[in-house]
């Protein structure tokens, strides 16, 4: 997921050459986008320092290795994926239950992309299912439980019972549905996902209520 901001400039000045990126992010963004399109394993070293315009002696003095370039690239997409989720969840209607069920459903829509491809998160992991040690498997699995965190704080202050157990069956829908749809390429995977999401938060409000009384 990229997002263009738009640039205004003033009329009365006239423009200045674009600044170019600093060499460490201009390296990162170059593997994310040959990660993002080709898988890690599939992409050399070669390969992203001829993308990002630098020698591989340099990418390799900001990065002592292709492991830590991958690790460095989810570290990378860890807080704008949480701000995704937050800034939906946000511009959502209704109680917590329906603004959930609508995360799924910007979820789904997403997927409709031609560049959608999964998460990539949850990507890396598959190519490196035999090294469960890896910096990258870390950074994964920090930022799934940042995801996590942030959903029990908010069944919690919604008042749901067993809020952090919640979180994980959420958060499990969300993974899930991300598997299922790129294995099916069938959007409303997620939609379905996001129907189950609501019936979930709905009868844990409710069972609190129904205890409250």
């Amino acid at each position: 997921m990229y997002i263009h901001y738009p640039v205004y400039i003033s009329r009365m000045q006239p423009t200045s050459p674009a600044v170019p990126a600093p060499t460490r992010e201009r390296i990162l963004q170059a593997a994310g986008k040959l990660f993002h399109g080709e898988g890690i394993r599939a992409v050399s070293v070669d390969a992203v320092a001829a993308k990002a315009g630098v020698t591989k002696r340099t990418l390799y003095y900001h990065f002592r290795s292709k492991d830590d370039l991958i690790a460095a690239y989810l570290e990378m997409r860890d807080q704008p994926n949480l701000a995704w989720f937050k800034r939906h969840y946000a511009a959502s209607e209704g109680d917590v239950a329906a603004r959930i069920e609508a995360l799924f459903v910007d979820l789904a829509r997403a997927a409709t992309h031609s560049r959608w491809k999964g998460c990539g998160f949850l990507r890396t992991s598959v190519e490196l299912v035999n090294l469960p040690g890896h910096p990258a498997i870390l950074a994964g699995r920090l930022h799934k439980k940042r995801v996590e965190d942030w959903l029990s704080a908010l069944f919690e202050e919604a008042g749901a019972g067993g809020a952090r157990e919640l979180a994980r069956q959420i958060v499990l829908l969300i993974d899930g549905s991300f598997a299922v749809v790129l294995l099916n390429r069938d959007a409303s995977y997620m939609e379905s996902a996001g129907a189950a999401a609501r019936v979930l938060v709905r009868a844990a409000l409710a069972e609190d209520a129904r205890t409250a009384r």
